[in-house]
């Protein structure tokens, strides 16, 4: 099991023993505390959950489609089927739709009232909005797009953005050129102190539609060793936390081998470390998963006999199962089928690694089709999806 297992399973330990419960703009409670660090040595490990099932490509498309293509165009996602952006896309008359969390009885005819996100001032973007007016003078409305979901509130970022997540992310890579910045830095002045690269920029935040979570990098190079530190506003630890990391170890490793440099160190800064009141339950499949794996370890490492007679038993038993048809998945056939996949991870002789074409030699060169033919996680093994709701 990977070391990040071990640092996530203390974080939402703690965020669940000693988290404040507050309300928040999604209207799904969270349980949060103010901050936590971690710290991942790339040249021991690379940092991918097992305890779950990180769907790496998606995260790391997610990556090159904010700092390679450095766009905020959801449709680029779309055609590498990723869509976990589409929460926050702009529809295509440039209104976005914030939907309930829950709908019980669905009103296709309810309005609501669109409000204008530029109606406040640059220096004080959070302030109350005003309604958006038509060119004929009446207050602009609109209504739910998606069958079965009550429409809860809206903004209008204008047509211009349709389709996108408005001026965020890859919006801020491309306006302020980070990637080429900080590449070009890093070819010709290494020992530089001023590499910060920040996606929280005061006059786009107005036309965001979701203000960047992981807001700020900051790169080091000591000797020939490449560091970053991470600096994370919001964090969504049940989903946006496994694929961040995951994210930025790929970008380090990458940037790393096109500048000549070995990748070394991220120091990842979480303000606001959360989880939702309804992904508890999975956070709570996942801690007893790792305990599992604990006690399985335990009598790996000091009772070596018990582990092989249980693990042919369940061998055994598991191939038994698939000569039956039509059995029911039971909470005792899935146990099984959760150990058995715990077992592999204990016995397997390599940990998960990034594997990236060395023949590449500029970022903007690497793959990112579906199939990322440049860029690999390899030898993953993990214990098996779990699905959390999202909060829009």
């Amino acid at each position: 099991m990977s070391k990040f297992d071990d640092d996530y399973i203390n974080l939402v330990k703690e965020i669940l023993s000693r988290g404040v419960e507050v309300e928040n703009r999604t209207g799904i409670n969270t349980i949060k505390i103010p901050s936590y660090n971690l710290e991942f040595d790339l040249r021991r490990e690379f940092p991918i959950l097992q305890t779950k099932q990180t769907f790496y490509k998606n995260a790391i498309i997610e990556m090159l489609w904010i700092w390679q293509m450095q766009s905020n165009d959801v449709r680029e996602l779309h055609k590498r089927n990723v869509h976990i952006w589409d929460e926050w896309m702009v529809d295509e008359d440039g209104i976005y739709r914030i939907y309930e969390p829950v709908t019980k009885e669905y009103d296709k005819d309810k309005e609501v009232i669109v409000l204008d996100p530029l109606s406040v001032s640059v220096d004080n973007p959070n302030g109350e909005l005003s309604p958006k007016y038509n060119e004929n003078g009446s207050v602009m409305t609109a209504k739910s797009l998606i069958e079965g979901k009550n429409i809860k509130a809206a903004k209008f970022y204008g047509r211009e953005y349709a389709y996108t997540i408005g001026t965020a992310y890859g919006f801020i890579t491309n306006r302020y050129k980070h990637t080429q910045n900080l590449i070009n830095t890093l070819k010709n002045n290494k020992t530089d102190r001023r590499m910060v690269k920040s996606l929280w920029q005061d006059e786009f935040l107005r036309s965001a539609v979701l203000p960047s979570c992981v807001w700020s990098t900051e790169w080091d190079v000591t000797g020939d060793t490449l560091n970053l530190s991470v600096h994370q506003r919001s964090c969504d630890t049940a989903l946006g936390l496994p694929f961040n990391v995951t994210q930025y170890a790929t970008l380090l490793k990458m940037i790393a081998q096109v500048t000549n440099l070995e990748a070394g160190n991220i120091n990842y800064s979480i303000k606001d470390a959360h989880i939702y009141v309804n992904q508890i339950d999975g956070i709570e499949e996942q801690i007893d998963r790792y305990k599992r794996y604990r006690e399985l370890l335990n009598q790996y490492k000091n009772h070596i006999n018990d582990f092989k007679n249980y693990e042919m038993s369940l061998i055994l038993f598991l191939e038994k199962l698939e000569e039956v048809q039509g059995i029911k998945e039971t909470e005792y056939i899935k146990n099984c089928k959760l150990d058995k996949r715990i077992i592999d991870i204990i016995e397997s002789e390599e940990k998960p690694y990034l594997w990236l074409n060395e023949n590449v030699d500029d970022f903007f060169s690497f793959d990112n089709s579906r199939e990322l033919k440049d860029s690999k996680v390899k030898s993953y093994k993990h214990i098996g999806r779990i699905d959390f709701p999202i909060a829009q």
